[in-house]
């Protein structure tokens, strides 16, 4: 064979080749949208309200997966994202929409939706990032949400109950946001197991991209990129009661806890030391008191703090850290003293100092009580005694004053008498 048959052999399988690869890919990208979630989603446009016209490609488009906000698989063509944030829809979630089973994202950030969302999303067991902030969406938070999930933000809803403890069980969570809603119920006393939370060599999050998601970090919102790197707790503005576990203060990667409004009593457990990476604190707004445990001092990379309006005394741990604070970091707490407010009297120190101790080891049963005060009585009757048996002198002055005691209540008693005999004589 020829140099030139050989090259034009070559050249021909080539052109084939090229030009079965073009069809295919022709047909895959006709074909990339799965038609059961360009169903599902076909449900939810028709159920909703949007003014904004921002979905119109939801109609124009025959594929799914190039409608607004939408994102697929590239292998399975299922979907996998919803991104419909800030996109003005009023409406209700459909309970068709658990059927979306590849989910691993959803955002729904700053809409007018509404209904028992949760319900229906629990049932997507691959999810890891989950933003319903800014919505009217109401009903309790499920404890049967997916194990992989690593963003939890349900700010500014209606949800109520309980916190459930299975939150606290999810190892690659990194970001819990339930603030400004309705939960109620103490925050759950187990042993946590939010491995990112909790220990320094960690694996990598199984979430591989950034996203649009609102973060609040010391006290303020910063930007809305979502960075894997920062570890989040905000359960602030709800009706959670009860005190603080200790366990929660164990989660040592943590950099903002924000518990502030609600009904927290108690005092704030000692293993908050433990925190080094703590940058951000706001226990503000509760029923806490006791005072400030000293180890806070050592949060070196603390940079805001809002411990006001609660029942804190004592003096404030002296530290550079906790005294580079304001004044607004401490107002509204009576009894605490000491740099930024005012100065300690000593006699103030030692007895909250005994107060706490005494709240730290429990206070005195009523048992010891009775039982210290017969034993004062006994040793204060033998004292007496044995000295009116011991010195002579005492003993004779002690039965005088007895004998004068005696004569002095014999008279009075006598005359009292005589005068009522009188009296029933005259009548």
């Amino acid at each position: 064979m020829t140099f030139l048959s050989q090259f034009s052999l070559l050249f021909l399988s080539l052109f084939y080749v090229f030009t079965f690869q073009n069809i295919l890919c022709s047909n895959l990208s006709q074909l990339r949208c799965n038609e059961k979630d360009r169903q599902i989603l076909q449900i939810f446009k028709e159920g909703l309200i949007n003014s904004s016209n921002n979905l119109i490609s939801w109609s124009t488009q025959q594929d799914c997966c190039q409608w607004q906000g939408v994102y697929c698989d590239n292998t399975s063509s299922r979907v996998t994202k919803l991104d419909l944030s800030y996109q003005s829809l009023q409406g209700s979630v459909p309970h068709a929409w658990k059927k979306l089973e590849y989910l691993f994202f959803i955002s729904l950030w700053n809409n007018n939706l509404f209904g028992e969302v949760l319900e229906i999303l629990s049932c997507w067991r691959y999810l890891e990032v989950i933003n319903l902030e800014k919505n009217e969406f109401f009903g309790v938070i499920p404890n049967n949400m997916s194990k992989y999930l690593e963003v939890v933000i349900l700010r500014s809803n209606k949800f109520e109950g309980s916190i459930p403890s299975q939150l606290f069980l999810l190892s690659a969570l990194i970001h819990l946001d339930l603030a400004h809603n309705k939960l109620s119920g103490s925050i759950p006393q187990i042993t946590y197991n939010i491995t990112d939370m909790m220990v320094d060599n960690y694996s990598t999050p199984l979430l591989a991209e950034d996203g649009n998601i609102d973060f609040y970090q010391k006290g303020q919102v910063y930007d809305r990129e979502l960075d894997l790197d920062r570890r989040t707790i905000d359960l602030s503005a709800n009706k959670i009661s009860g005190e603080i576990p200790s366990e929660l203060f164990r989660l040592i990667r943590v950099q903002t806890l924000n518990l502030s409004y609600n009904h927290l009593t108690g005092t704030i457990p000692k293993t908050i030391g433990g925190m080094k990476n703590l940058e951000s604190l706001d226990l503000s707004n509760n029923k806490l008191f006791g005072e400030i445990p000293e180890n806070m001092a050592t949060l070196t990379f603390l940079s805001y703090l809002n411990l006001s309006c609660n029942n804190f005394s004592g003096q404030i741990p002296i530290g550079t850290q906790l005294q580079s604070f304001s004044v607004s970091s401490y107002d509204g707490n009576p009894e605490l003293c000491g740099d930024p407010l005012k100065k300690c009297s000593m006699k103030k120190i030692d007895v909250n100092r005994i107060e706490q101790r005494m709240k730290e080891d429990g206070e005195f049963d009523e048992e010891s009580l009775y039982l210290g005060m017969g034993v004062g009585f006994a040793v204060g009757f033998c004292g007496l005694f044995g000295s009116l048996l011991s010195f002579r002198k005492w003993r004779h002055k002690y039965y005088r004053l007895l004998n004068r005691m005696y004569d002095q209540l014999y008279v009075t008693y006598m005359l009292k008498f005589n005068n009522f005999l009188n009296r029933e004589a005259l009548q």
